[in-house]
C-alpha cells in the first residue's frame, strides 16, 4: 500500500527552497540570499525557475533575517516557514512539512542561493522523474575541483546508491568528482514517509537532505540522476566572489539573448545589463554602459561608452553620448543626451530635444527640438518648443525653503550665463539676454536684460603695473 502511494502520478509541482543561512562567508549583514546577481536578490532566480517551470506552490524556508527576506518578497505568491535553529538541510526540510500537509505530487527542493539554475533544467529533471524513478531523483554535476562538495556514490552498475558529504568522505571517496548539486524531485508519499528518518551520525552533527537517497536505496527505490553539461548552472553562492563570478555569467546570458534578437554589443563582456532591460533591435550599446531597473531602450538607439541608464525609456533612434546618467527618466526620439549629461528623475525630453555636455535636468518637461547644449542646470521647469539654452543658463528653482517652477515658452531664447529665478514665466518668443538675472515674468516677444553698462578705463593696466 505505501508503494502505491509512493507511484503516485505527479499531478502537481511543489517546491521548497532552503533560504534560512546567515552565509558567514558573505561577511554581510544582510542575508546571502538578498544579495544581487545581475540586479536581482539571488532568491529571484530559482523562485522565478520554479514558477516558470509549473510549480504552483513554493515554500521558502527562512530563518537568519527572515523579516528581511520576507519583506522583499512579500509581493511574491510565497509561503514562509521558520528555521528558528540551522540544524542541516534535512531539518529544514523538516520545518517545511506542516506547509505541505495534504500535498501530493512532486516536491522540488533547492537552495536559494543557486541564481544560475534554469528552468530548461528543472523541466528536464521533472521528465526523468517522471519516467524513471518517481520516487527521487536528483541533479549532479562534474566540476573541475569537487572539494567542498557532497560526492556521488555509485554501484558496478552506475546506478546511484549514495550521496556521501565531503568532511565525512574517506579519501578514496574524494576522488570522485561527480558532485550532489542539492538539486531533488522527491515523491510527497516518500517524503512524509521518511524526512524523520534521517539521521545526525555525521561530522557536522547536522540532519543532512542526501541521506533520502539511502533510504530510498534501501527501501528498493531508483535513484535517477540528471548530470548536468554545465557545472556551473547549479554552483552554491557562498562568498562575494563566487557572486561576482554568477554576475557575470548571468550579465552575459542577458546579453547573448539581447544580441540574438537584433542587439549590437561592440564589447559584450564589458556591459553591466540587468534582467528587466529591454532592447530593440537596432540599438547599438558600446563598451562599460550600465543599463538596470525597468529601462527600455528603442529601437536604433546608441548608447555610448560609459553611460549609465536605470528606470528608463529612450525613444527610437536617440543617442545617449559618452558618460551621461539617466535616471528614471523618459527620452523621446530622435533625442540626444550628452556627453557627460545628467538627467535626474522625473524628467520628460520630448523628440529631437538636445542635451549637451555637463548639462543637469531635474524634473523638467523639455520640448520639440529644444537644445541647452552646454554647462547649464534646469530644475522644476516647463520648457516649450525650439528653445535655445545658452551656456551657463540655469533655472533658480529653490528659496531656501520650497521649489518653485520656472515656464519657458515656445521658441524663447534664453542667453548664456543668464538666471531665471524662479516662479518665473518667460513668455513665447522671448529673448533673454546674455548675463541676465529674471526675477518677473517677461511678455512674448518682449527682450528683457539686466546687464550693467560697460565702462572702459583707458590706460588702466599701465597704472596698475607702475603700483
Amino acid at each position: 500500500m505505501r508503494l502505491f502511494i509512493y507511484l503516485l502520478p505527479m499531478r502537481n509541482l511543489a517546491a521548497i527552497i532552503l533560504a534560512a543561512g546567515k552565509g558567514t562567508r558573505m561577511k554581510s549583514a544582510m542575508p546571502k540570499v538578498l544579495h544581487e546577481c545581475a540586479g536581482l536578490p539571488m532568491l529571484s532566480y530559482p523562485v522565478k525557475a520554479l514558477k516558470d517551470a509549473g510549480v504552483k506552490k513554493i515554500i521558502v524556508v527562512v530563518g537568519h533575517s527572515k523579516d528581511d527576506v520576507i519583506e522583499r518578497f512579500r509581493s511574491e505568491k510565497i509561503t514562509f516557514v521558520e528555521q528558528k535553529e540551522q540544524l542541516g538541510t534535512g531539518h529544514a526540510v523538516m520545518c517545511a512539512m506542516k506547509a505541505l500537509r495534504g500535498f501530493k505530487g512532486g516536491v522540488l527542493i533547492l537552495s536559494g542561493d543557486v541564481p544560475l539554475i534554469t528552468v530548461e533544467t528543472l523541466k528536464a529533471l521533472k521528465n526523468l522523474h517522471c519516467k524513471g524513478s518517481k520516487i527521487l531523483s536528483l541533479i549532479t554535476a562534474v566540476p573541475v575541483n569537487p572539494a567542498g562538495y557532497g560526492r556521488i556514490v555509485r554501484d558496478e552498475n552506475n546506478a546511484v546508491i549514495g550521496v556521501v558529504e565531503d568532511k565525512d568522505a574517506s579519501s578514496g571517496q574524494k576522488k570522485i568528482r561527480e558532485i550532489n548539486t542539492g538539486i531533488y524531485l522527491i515523491s510527497s508519499g516518500f517524503l512524509f514517509a521518511n524526512i524523520k528518518k534521517i539521521g545526525s551520525a555525521n561530522a557536522q552533527k547536522e540532519y543532512y537532505l542526501p541521506d533520502l537517497v539511502r533510504l530510498a536505496v534501501k527501501g528498493g527505490s531508483n535513484v535517477k540522476a540528471l548530470t548536468l553539461l554545465d557545472p556551473e548552472e547549479a554552483m552554491g553562492i557562498n562568498n562575494r566572489v563566487e557572486l561576482a563570478k554568477a554576475s557575470a555569467i548571468m550579465r552575459l546570458r542577458i546579453v547573448n539573448e539581447l544580441m540574438l534578437s537584433g542587439v549590437t554589443f561592440i564589447h559584450p563582456e564589458t556591459a553591466y545589463v540587468e534582467n528587466f532591460v529591454k532592447i530593440g533591435p537596432d540599438a547599438i550599446i558600446h563598451p562599460s554602459v550600465h543599463l538596470g531597473g525597468q529601462t527600455v531602450i528603442a529601437q536604433g538607439c546608441v548608447i555610448e561608452q560609459g553611460a549609465v541608464i536605470r528606470n528608463s525609456h529612450i525613444g527610437k533612434n536617440s543617442v545617449i553620448k559618452s558618460s551621461s546618467v539617466i535616471d528614471a527618466s523618459v527620452i523621446g526620439e530622435g533625442a540626444a543626451v550628452g556627453p557627460f549629461a545628467r538627467i535626474r528623475p522625473g524628467t520628460v525630453l520630448e523628440n529631437h530635444a538636445h542635451i549637451g555636455n555637463f548639462v543637469e535636468i531635474k524634473k523638467s518637461v523639455i520640448g520639440k527640438g529644444t537644445k541647452a547644449n552646454h554647462l547649464s542646470y534646469i530644475g522644476d521647469a516647463v520648457v516649450g518648443a525650439n528653445v535655445n539654452i545658452g551656456a551657463g543658463a540655469i533655472t533658480c528653482n529653490y528659496d531656501g525653503f520650497k521649489k518653485h517652477v520656472t515656464i519657458i515658452e515656445d521658441d524663447s531664447f534664453i542667453g548664456s550665463d543668464s538666471q531665471l529665478v524662479a516662479p518665473v514665466r518667460i513668455g513665447k518668443g522671448a529673448y533673454v539676454g546674455s548675463g541676465t538675472t529674471v526675477t518677473k515674468d517677461v511678455p512674448p516677444g518682449a527682450l528683457v536684460i539686466t546687464r550693467a553698462d560697460e565702462k572702459i578705463i583707458k590706460g588702466w593696466v599701465k597704472k596698475r603695473r607702475k603700483k
